[in-house]
C-alpha cells in the first residue's frame, strides 16, 4: 500500500493574508501617511518546506513574465521591504537570499525564548506543577528547547515524568512505526500523576495530538488526557483541517497557552464580515472558501453541496477559522504599518532634499500608535516591543473555543517578575471540578514526617518517612511557613474545641430540663479550658523551639508534641476535677423562678453552688491571663515562627468579653442572665478563631506571595 501526499490549507492562517490586506487598505484610504502613494502586496507561501521558501524567495525578488536571478525589468513594482513567515527557521531562511540586496525584513515574532524559559518556569513553581510531561518537536530547534528546559528545570526542583518528541510531519507510508509510538504515548497519558503537560512545537502540534487521542480511543485505552493541563508555547495556534471539522478540541479544555501579545483592532471583525469570493477573486480563495465551508463551486461532483458565495465566516468554528484577530495576525498587521510609518519618513526626508538614507535606519526609530490604542516602537537593534499573553482556551461542545485572557509575561519586567497571572479567573478542566489540578510525583509529607529519596527515583520522588523521637522536620508539604507554624495536633485541638463551645450555647438555648441543667456549666467550662490550654500551649511551644536553636540549650529535650500535649492534658484535667467536685457535691437542677416576673413563672437552671461557678471563670480568667502574659513577651520572636501577635489579640479580646460578662451577669435576673452568658459564650469564641485563624487563612488563600520565609522576615 503506498500513499501520496495530500496538500490541504490551513484555513485558519488565510486570516494573516485578509490582516495584510486589511492594513493595506488602511494605508490606502489614509490621506495623512504616504499621500500620492499606493501601496500594494504580494503573499508567497513557503509550503512548510526550506527548499520552496529559497524559491518562492527569488520568485519574490525576480519574477515578472519569468524567474531570471539577478534580473528585474518590471520599474512598476518596487520592492521596498519584506515581512517574515511565521516561524524563525521560514524567516532565517528568506534572510540568506533577501540580505544580499539589502532589502529590509521585519521578523515581528522576534526570539524572545530566554522570557519564555523565565515564564514557562514561574507559571510551574506559581501552581506548584513539580512533576510534567514535556512534548517537543522532533527537530534541532526542538532539541535544543528540551535541553534548556531540563536544566532549567531541575534547577528550579521540577521533574519531568517524561518527554516525547513530536514529528513534524506524520509519515503515513510507515503507518506500523506510527502506531507503534502511539500505544507508548496513550500509556505515558494515564499517569495519573503527571496532570500538567508542557507542549513545545507548531500549530501542526495541535493537529497530531488531537489525532493520538483519537487513536488511544480506538485502542479502548483508559486514556486520561481529557483531565490536563496542556501549556502550550508561542506560535502553537489551535488548529484543523477541513478534513478534521468532526473533530473536537475538548481535550484542551482549560489548556493555557503562551501568545504573541496581542489587542482588538477596530474595523477589522467588520472586514472580514463582508469578505466574499465576489470580492476576492482569485483561485486562492475560492480553494480556501470552498474548504472552509466543505462546498463547491464547480457542478462536477453532484455529491458535494454548490458553494452559494454568501456564506458567512463568522458561523465557523474557530478551529477552521478566527474572527479575534490572533497574536500572529496583530503582529502582521503592526509590521505593515511599522515599514508605512519607515516609508513615509524617508519620503519626507527625501522631500527635503535631505540624503537618501536606507529604510532600515527610519525604521530602527519608528514609533506610532495603532488603532488599538497601543503604541508600537522598536528597541535596540531594530527589534519590537514584545511581551507574551497568557490565554485560558474555553472549548464548547459545537467545536469552536473562545481565549481568554488570565496573564502576561513581560520581556523588559525585572527579573523573577516577568510573570503577572490572575489563578482566580482561569477555568481549568470540568474534570478537576475547578479545584486547582496537581502535578507532582508524590502527596507532600505531614508534620511530622520527612522526605527519604530513592535512589532509583527521580529527586521529585521521595517516600514520607516519621520523624525520630525528639526530632522535628524543618521542611513540611503543603511547604509554607504559615503552614508549618502551626502544630497540626494542636490547631485541630484547638479547632475542635472551639467549636464545642459554639455547641455548648445551645444547652443554655434549650429547654432546662435535668441533663441539661447537669451539663450546660461544665461542657462550657471544660470546652473553653481545652481552648485556652491548647493556646497557652501553641505559645510556650513557640517560645521553646526559639530558644532551643540556640548554642548548649538545654531546652531541645522539651522540643516536640510531649510538651504541648502535657500542657493542654494538665491544664484541661483540673478544669475537669472542679467540675467533677461541683456535680458531685452541689449539683445544678431545673427549678421554676416565681419571683422575678409578675404573673410569670419562668423554668430555668437552679446552678447549685454559686462558688463553683466562680471557680470555672476564675481559673478560665487564669489561664487567659497566663496565655497573654507570655504571647505578648514573645511577640517580637521573628514572624518565620511566631503567631503570638496573633494569640495576644485573641486572649485580648476574650479578656475583654468575660471582664464586662461579670457586672451585666450580676445586674440581671432570670432569662436575661442566660442571655448575658450565650453573648459572652459566642463572642469569644469568635474572638479566639477569628484573631487567630483569619489573617492566616487570608495570606494563604489570597495572598499566597506574602507567605513565604524571605517575606515574613521582612515584614517582622
Amino acid at each position: 500500500m503506498s500513499f501520496k501526499c495530500i496538500w490541504v490549507v490551513i484555513t485558519k492562517f488565510y486570516q494573516h493574508i485578509l490582516a495584510l490586506a486589511f492594513a493595506v487598505k488602511e494605508i490606502n484610504e489614509d490621506s495623512q501617511i504616504l499621500p500620492n502613494i499606493t501601496l500594494g502586496l504580494h503573499i508567497y507561501d513557503s509550503y512548510h518546506n526550506s527548499r520552496m521558501t529559497y524559491r518562492t524567495t527569488l520568485d519574490l525578488l525576480f519574477k515578472s513574465q519569468e524567474f531570471i536571478p539577478n534580473y528585474k525589468c518590471d520599474s512598476q513594482k518596487n520592492l521596498m521591504a519584506i515581512i517574515g513567515g511565521l516561524g524563525s527557521d521560514t524567516s532565517s531562511y528568506m534572510a540568506e537570499s533577501v540580505n544580499v540586496y539589502k532589502i529590509p525584513q521585519v521578523v515581528w515574532v522576534g526570539d524572545e525564548r530566554e522570557t519564555l524559559y523565565a515564564g514557562v518556569i514561574q507559571l510551574l513553581l506559581h501552581f506548584g506543577w513539580t512533576w510534567i510531561g514535556v512534548f517537543t518537536l522532533d527537530t534541532n530547534k526542538g532539541e535544543r528547547f528540551f535541553q534548556k528546559l531540563q536544566s532549567l528545570l531541575s534547577q528550579n526542583g521540577i521533574c519531568i515524568a517524561f518527554s516525547q518528541n513530536i514529528p513534524q510531519l506524520v509519515n503515513l507510508e510507515n503507518i506500523s512505526e506510527l502506531l507503534q509510538r502511539n500505544s507508548i504515548i496513550c500509556n505515558k497519558l494515564i499517569d495519573q500523576n503527571a496532570n500538567a503537560f508542557l507542549v513545545y512545537g507548531e500549530s501542526f502540534t495541535i493537529l497530531w495530538l488531537r489525532i493520538v487521542v483519537f487513536l488511544c480511543e480506538l485502542e479502548d485505552k483508559e486514556c486520561t488526557s481529557y483531565k490536563k493541563v496542556w501549556i502550550l508555547m508561542d506560535p502553537i495556534d489551535f488548529i484543523l483541517t477541513a478534513f478534521q471539522r468532526g473533530f473536537d478540541l475538548q481535550m484542551f479544555h482549560g489548556a493555557l497557552f503562551f501568545t504573541v501579545h496581542s489587542r482588538e483592532v477596530q474595523g477589522f471583525k467588520e472586514f472580514l464580515q463582508v469578505i466574499k469570493p465576489s470580492t476576492h477573486k482569485n483561485g486562492f480563495f475560492q480553494e480556501v472558501w470552498e474548504q472552509l465551508f466543505d462546498c463547491s463551486f464547480s457542478n462536477e461532483d453532484l455529491s458535494e453541496k454548490t458553494c452559494s458565495g454568501e456564506e458567512n465566516l463568522g458561523d465557523l468554528p474557530a478551529p477552521l477559522f478566527e474572527m479575534q484577530m490572533t497574536g500572529q495576525s496583530y503582529n502582521i498587521y503592526n509590521a505593515v504599518y511599522a515599514i508605512t510609518h519607515s516609508l513615509h519618513e524617508a519620503n519626507t526626508r527625501i522631500q527635503e532634499n535631505e540624503n537618501n538614507q536606507c529604510l532600515c535606519k527610519f525604521q530602527s526609530r519608528v514609533s506610532f500608535n495603532n488603532s488599538a490604542g497601543e503604541r508600537v516602537f522598536f528597541k535596540n537593534k531594530r527589534e519590537s516591543q514584545g511581551g507574551f499573553d497568557i490565554v485560558n482556551m474555553i472549548t464548547f461542545p459545537n467545536r469552536s473555543f473562545q481565549r481568554v485572557k488570565v496573564g502576561e509575561l513581560k520581556s523588559n519586567a525585572p527579573e523573577g517578575k516577568e510573570l503577572i497571572i490572575e489563578r482566580n479567573t482561569i477555568l481549568w478542566h470540568p474534570g478537576f471540578n475547578q479545584v486547582l489540578p496537581l502535578s507532582r510525583c508524590n502527596d507532600h509529607c505531614f508534620p511530622g514526617y520527612w522526605r527519604k529519596g530513592d535512589e532509583e527515583k527521580k529527586f521529585c520522588c521521595y517516600d514520607c518517612v516519621q520523624c525520630l523521637e525528639g526530632k522535628i522536620s524543618n521542611k513540611m508539604g503543603r511547604d509554607t511557613p504559615i503552614v508549618k507554624a502551626n502544630n497540626r495536633s494542636l490547631t485541630y485541638t484547638l479547632l475542635v474545641s472551639l467549636l464545642l463551645c459554639f455547641l455548648s450555647s445551645l444547652f443554655f438555648l434549650s429547654h432546662p430540663g435535668k441533663v441539661t441543667c447537669l451539663l450546660r456549666q461544665s461542657m462550657f467550662g471544660i470546652t473553653f479550658s481545652i481552648a485556652i490550654s491548647s493556646v497557652l500551649a501553641k505559645t510556650i511551644t513557640v517560645v521553646v523551639a526559639f530558644m532551643a536553636t540556640k548554642p548548649g540549650s538545654q531546652m531541645r529535650k522539651w522540643v516536640g508534641k510531649r510538651l504541648a500535649f502535657s500542657i493542654v492534658l494538665s491544664c484541661s484535667l483540673l478544669q475537669v476535677c472542679i467540675c467533677i467536685l461541683w456535680l458531685a457535691t452541689s449539683p445544678p437542677f431545673p427549678e421554676l423562678d416565681m419571683h422575678s416576673e409578675s404573673q410569670e413563672m419562668i423554668l430555668q437552671c437552679n446552678e447549685g453552688a454559686t462558688f463553683f461557678i466562680y471557680c470555672v471563670l476564675g481559673y478560665m480568667g487564669i489561664l487567659a491571663i497566663a496565655s497573654f502574659i507570655v504571647a505578648f513577651l514573645a511577640r517580637k520572636l521573628p514572624d518565620s515562627f511566631n503567631e503570638a501577635k496573633f494569640i495576644t489579640f485573641s486572649m485580648l479580646a476574650f479578656c475583654s468579653v468575660w471582664i464586662s460578662f461579670f457586672p451585666a451577669y450580676l445586674s440581671t435576673k432570670g432569662k436575661a442572665m442566660v442571655a448575658v452568658e450565650v453573648f459572652s459564650i459566642l463572642s469569644s469564641s469568635a474572638a479566639l478563631l477569628g484573631c487567630i485563624f483569619l489573617p492566616k487563612c487570608y495570606i494563604i488563600v489570597f495572598r499566597p506571595q506574602l507567605n513565604h520565609r524571605e517575606q515574613l522576615i521582612k515584614r517582622a
